[in-house]
């Protein structure tokens, strides 16, 4: 074969679909292949082109732009385009979605032009198709839309990881090793410790009619009976938990180990239908899977100095490892690690208020960004503010401002630190009664400024961690009701959440950041996860949702007029593709013994691995033009 054949072949072998095809399709390839030069400016595609083709490009690159001559797409070094060029194809947001249609109407307006001197190879439609009726797994490719590729490499993903994934997937009620250990709630303490000593059970479950009624540990036979001197032969009743939280049957049991870990407790009723199966304890996950999370948490609320919560805290790097090789999920590891965070600042709380007394009036501490939608990694910085009762006097503030001083100062020594732009209780501005933060509210959602939309991408993502009198709830519900009915203040809040664009055809220099610490990277969290973030902030504001998570938001807005429910599961799987790669580039630098960033170099990705974040990012591109043409952003100043 010619030297020139040969690099031809080699350059298409590990790139997909082709490297989906056997060698001896392989070979004979470069000889089904025109290879045709266009100059910078060049119409694309050609005007001479056949009416049925593909297009891979070996150097240069092709802009594709709407009507308005914005950029929406870009195709570089080993991007196909199939002719017809159905640009529409490339959302793939199922049939019948809103989104394609939009997509499609947008295709006939969607002009291409060689960006650069540009050389590209040629296939025919007559080999094309012969290929696709040979492969199956080539046809593929065509076959499926982004989304369902996306949905596929997030699978393939998940399921490469050979440590434990199966507890991402596996069922609570497939996890209980024993069936229910219950007794009557009017049996005496004796009994029921002599019951759990029998069963060898650190718990025992209280059921009247087969109805789940309460629970002891022995932890409550310690400190609410013996501890107090409380006869035993007094009913159980009396020390027993009524409110119990308990999971269903086919929850998964990573969902039971997230719900063990924020509520700090070590067992959980399994109920099928209402009726009791058995108590799903730590015990019984850590030997399906190994893990440190509800072990964490334990620490912390048991940490009697900050300095025992910085030696605890330096082991949440080591937990985000140890779940990017179980195979979790970016959700779930951000769920396990925000989970640990939230347990570090409420005991810095605990601690805060042991040292100062209690407080003069009611407050609320409220967490924002990253932690209030339970997305973090590991030792993000802080965000936070404080929420204090109407009723407060000039003097309490000093009280507040010793309390935040003492959570904040703790949390940046626990490795989460200070937020760069002063977003914390700390600061006097964030640390204000509620009809302060009613009239906050008040003038960014009227007066939709540059300053209002920053701040509102920060306090739109507000959760109460700490809040016994429900100031929080009475605040937001206020909120979603005033943002809600301004359709003008979500204009602008669409607006602004479209400055920051996915890095389109970042193969090229195009995209990639170039000099300093980060040369030839892309940050796939400001340009990757971000957008689809602020792109459920919007969806959320403008439905009046509750949520704060992204992934809920996304399904909570799923069949709605904001978003239809095809457009909501290709978001979260982009989602989840981005984030994933995010977390498992972290969790390499963690390995090494590096600071982990969010800056990941395409080099460092496998090609197929390359085509599907292209995928996410062409995906996250559409949704976003769909929300412009919806707001008609392009009309704000």
């Amino acid at each position: 074969m010619e030297i020139e054949l040969i690099e031809i072949q080699e350059f298409l072998a590990s790139r997909p679909p082709f490297d989906q095809l056997p060698e001896e399709a392989m070979a004979r390839l470069p000889g089904q292949l025109s290879v045709r030069y266009f100059r910078r400016g060049t119409p694309f595609p050609p005007p001479d082109a056949p009416a049925h083709c593909l297009y891979i490009l070996r150097r240069g690159a092709v802009e594709l732009r709407n009507r308005g001559g914005e950029l929406v797409g870009k195709l570089a070094e080993g991007d196909l385009c199939e002719m017809p060029c159905r640009f529409a194809d490339r959302t793939g947001l199922g049939p019948g979605s809103e989104e394609q249609a939009a997509a499609v109407d947008a295709d006939v307006a969607v002009t291409g032009s060689t960006a650069e001197d540009t050389l590209v190879y040629e296939m025919s439609g007559d080999e094309l198709d012969a290929l696709r009726a040979t492969y199956p797994a080539f046809a593929e490719h065509f076959n499926h839309s982004v989304s369902s590729r996306l949905r596929k490499a997030l699978t393939g993903m998940l399921d490469a990881s050979t440590s434990g994934a199966a507890l991402m997937t596996v069922a609570a009620k497939d996890l209980l090793r024993r069936g229910p250990i219950c007794a009557r709630p009017d049996i005496s303490i004796r009994e029921a410790a002599q019951i759990m000593s029998e069963q060898r059970n650190s718990a025992l479950l209280l059921s009247h009619d087969d109805r789940l009624v309460g629970l002891i540990t022995d932890r409550d036979l310690r400190n609410r009976c013996i501890a107090t001197g409380l006869p035993t032969d007094r009913p159980v009743r009396e020390i027993m938990t009524e409110k119990v939280v308990t999971i269903d049957a086919d929850t998964p049991g990573f969902q039971a180990l997230i719900q063990m870990t924020r509520l700090n407790v070590h067992h959980l009723p399994v109920l099928d239908q209402g009726r009791i199966i058995g108590m799903l304890s730590t015990t019984d996950l850590t030997s399906f899977q190994s893990t440190n999370a509800v072990y964490l948490v334990g620490d912390i609320y048991r940490a009697e100095s900050v300095d025992l919560l910085v030696d605890i805290s330096s082991k949440v790097p080591e937990l985000q490892v140890h779940l990017v090789n179980s195979g979790a999920t970016a959700n779930q590891i951000g769920q396990a690690i925000s989970a640990v965070t939230d347990a570090i600042t409420k005991r810095l709380l605990e601690l805060a208020e042991a040292e100062l007394g209690p407080p003069p009036v009611p407050y609320a501490w409220m967490v924002g960004g990253s932690q209030a939608r339970r997305e973090q990694s590991s030792h993000s910085d802080q965000d936070n503010a404080l929420l204090i009762a109407d009723e407060m006097a000039e003097d309490d503030d000093a009280y507040f401002a010793a309390l935040a001083a003492r959570v904040n100062d703790g949390l940046h020594a626990c490795g989460y630190v200070y937020c760069p732009g002063e977003v914390m209780a700390k600061n006097p501005k964030w640390r204000q009664p509620l009809k302060v933060w009613s009239k906050y509210y008040n003038t960014w959602i009227k007066r939709p400024d540059p300053m209002s939309l920053m701040l509102a991408s920060v306090f739109f993502d507000l959760r109460a961690l700490h809040d016994p009198a429900g100031l929080y709830d009475e605040l937001h519900d206020r909120v979603l009701k005033l943002s809600r009915s301004n359709r003008i203040f979500i204009a602008y809040m669409a607006s602004n959440a479209l400055k920051q664009r996915p890095p389109l055809g970042f193969f090229r220099n195009f995209v990639l950041i170039h000099g300093g610490e980060h040369d030839r990277s892309v940050d796939v969290k400001h340009r990757g996860t971000v957008p689809i973030v602020d792109l459920g902030r919007v969806y959320a504001v403008s439905l009046g949702l509750d949520e704060i998570n992204t992934i809920d938001r996304l399904q909570a807005a799923a069949g709605s007029d904001e978003l239809t429910r095809d457009g909501s599961a290709s978001l979260i799987d982009a989602y989840e593709l981005v984030g994933t790669l995010r977390m498992r580039h972290q969790a390499a630098q963690l390995r090494r013994g590096e600071r982990a960033n969010n800056f990941l170099k395409p080099e460092q990705l496998s090609a197929l691995e390359r085509g599907h974040l292209k995928d996410a990012f062409v995906l996250i591109n559409t949704m976003q033009e769909t929300l412009s043409q919806r707001y008609q952003t392009a009309r704000i100043p």
